[in-house]
């Protein structure tokens, strides 16, 4: 057995799209962006996004165009954007679909239902926010969503989840 110090699948980064290759050495904090409720509700795993701060807040959030979160988002109208912390890695990969998650990514931890969706409650920093519905653009193979900051929580900031060239990163200092 022979063990690799990259996936021997890979493809050859001389072979894949620079445009992607830039972003992805870009990075940021990892979020988890959650609408709907019951049976109904969605979720999703978010690194592309950006928070403005004004009166009142925006965020605009890049998300997978056939994402279940995408469509509960546009009917609903509302969404929790919850920033995760190193703790989480494991909730971050299933809503992002890369790890199984059996009987579905909301049962790995408890929920709260907020008057924007649900919130996971290992969760302190997060936002409920409230869709433009006139900002929906397609932007590569993503949607770009804009959306008004209704509330916000700042919690602990001890151990923030970062993702950056396709893996997880621990912030130094």
């Amino acid at each position: 057995m022979t063990i690799h110090t990259e996936h021997p699948f890979d493809t050859p980064d001389e072979d894949r799209d620079p445009v992607r290759r830039l972003r992805g050495r870009v990075g940021g904090t990892v979020s988890l962006w959650t609408s709907g409720q019951g049976i109904e509700r969605a979720g999703l795993t978010v690194s592309s996004y950006l928070v403005a701060t004004g009166d009142p807040g925006r965020v605009v959030g890049l998300l997978h165009a056939e994402s279940d979160l995408l469509d509960r988002l546009e009917e609903s109208g509302t969404a929790v954007v919850a920033l995760l912390g190193a703790r989480d890695q494991r909730l971050a990969d299933a809503f992002a679909g890369t790890m199984p998650a059996p009987g579905g990514p909301f049962r790995l931890t408890d929920w709260e239902q907020t008057a924007w969706g649900p919130r996971a409650t290992s969760t302190t920093s997060w936002m409920g926010v409230r869709l433009d519905p006139t900002s929906r653009h397609d932007v590569g193979w993503s949607v770009l969503v804009e959306a008004t900051v209704e509330h916000a929580e700042v919690g602990v900031d001890d151990a923030p989840l970062v993702h950056r060239r396709g893996r997880y990163q621990r912030p130094a200092g």
